[in-house]
């Protein structure tokens, strides 16, 4: 069964940095497309970053510049480093694991940490 672990999360103000990681267990991860999604409140969950098993990124235009997805396969984690944070970056992010190529059914979620930027 596979398991997504996040960590990483908490409380910084406008402008300081976090790095978010998540560990998956029970899959072949370095074949999976692993990514970071977030949603605030009375929002809908949308896409903050995305690396293919060949090591492409996608972000989205509201974090190009200040964030960078990247994983380390020997550890079956991705990573997502965040800089200089806004409040409107405030929400809680999950991390999702999907089977790309090698397994196209495959979309498995962590329980998601909450991440808040306040002064």
């Amino acid at each position: 069964q596979v398991q997504l672990v996040e960590s990483g999360g908490g409380l910084v103000q406008p402008g300081g940095s976090l790095t978010l990681s998540c560990v998956a267990s029970g899959t072949f991860f370095r074949f999976y497309v692993p990514g970071w999604y977030r949603q605030a409140p009375g929002q809908e969950r949308e896409l903050v970053a995305a690396i293919t098993s060949g090591g492409s990124t996608n972000y989205a235009d509201s974090v190009k510049g200040r964030f960078t997805i990247s994983r380390d396969n020997a550890k079956n984690t991705v990573y997502l480093q965040m800089n200089s944070l806004k409040p409107e970056d405030t929400a809680v992010y999950y991390c999702n694991l999907k089977g790309g190529d090698y397994s196209p059914h495959d979309d498995y979620w962590g329980q998601g940490t909450q991440v808040t930027v306040s002064s």
